[in-house]
């Protein structure tokens, strides 16, 4: 059964990117606690950009833990952390850091049901330079796309809270688009 390794928040700050000061919230830390899950997302969590992150259909965002070993790796490969350095939960910016689920296994309209709240699959995360920035060198969105490791987004069905260390279910939904074919579609399409 999938699991809830790590419930994170953040409150967007200004950081300076290539010179320039922008907003960003993707510096998630966990919470030990059970965080409220309302249906713009989570207690404590704030998007700087609500142009391309949060909303209803973005409301909190859930990345697998499979992937954080290549994160660390490619990240002391370029110099910016040294080999054993873990990577904290969050460090992707997701809210949800979660065991036993990834991309090619979820489904636009799939459902993630908690003991105490339901979301939605809806649409997998696009990268963009606060993420090259985050990681601390600037192919980081580059392998994102090319591996197709987009973690997704989930609006909120069922208001509730979510605290880690939770299992969780999948429930199926349509199964017509999966989340990592659509990933890499538009990502193509729009190199195209």
């Amino acid at each position: 059964m999938p699991t809830l390794l790590s419930v994170n928040v953040s409150l967007a700050r200004e950081v300076e990117i290539a010179g320039r000061r922008v907003m960003t919230g993707i510096g998630k830390r966990p919470v030990p606690h059970a965080v409220a899950v309302k249906p713009l997302g989570l207690d404590g969590d704030e998007q700087a950009d609500l142009s391309v992150h949060g909303g209803l259909p973005k409301a909190v965002y859930a990345y697998p833990v499979e992937h954080y070993p290549f994160w660390q790796t490619v990240r002391a490969q370029a110099k910016v952390s040294a080999w054993d350095e873990p990577l904290p939960p969050g460090s992707i910016g997701e809210n949800l850091t979660i065991r036993g689920l990834l991309e090619h296994q979820v489904w636009v309209g799939d459902v993630l049901r908690f003991p105490d709240c339901e979301l939605a699959v809806s649409e997998p995360r696009f990268p963009c330079f606060k993420f090259n920035h985050a990681m601390g060198f600037n192919q980081a969105t580059k392998l994102m796309g090319q591996n197709g490791w987009c973690g997704f987004y989930l609006a909120v069905r069922v208001a509730g809270t979510l605290q880690a260390g939770q299992d969780f279910e999948l429930v199926p939904g349509p199964r017509e688009v999966g989340i990592r074919e659509l990933f890499l579609s538009r990502l193509h399409r729009n190199k195209l």
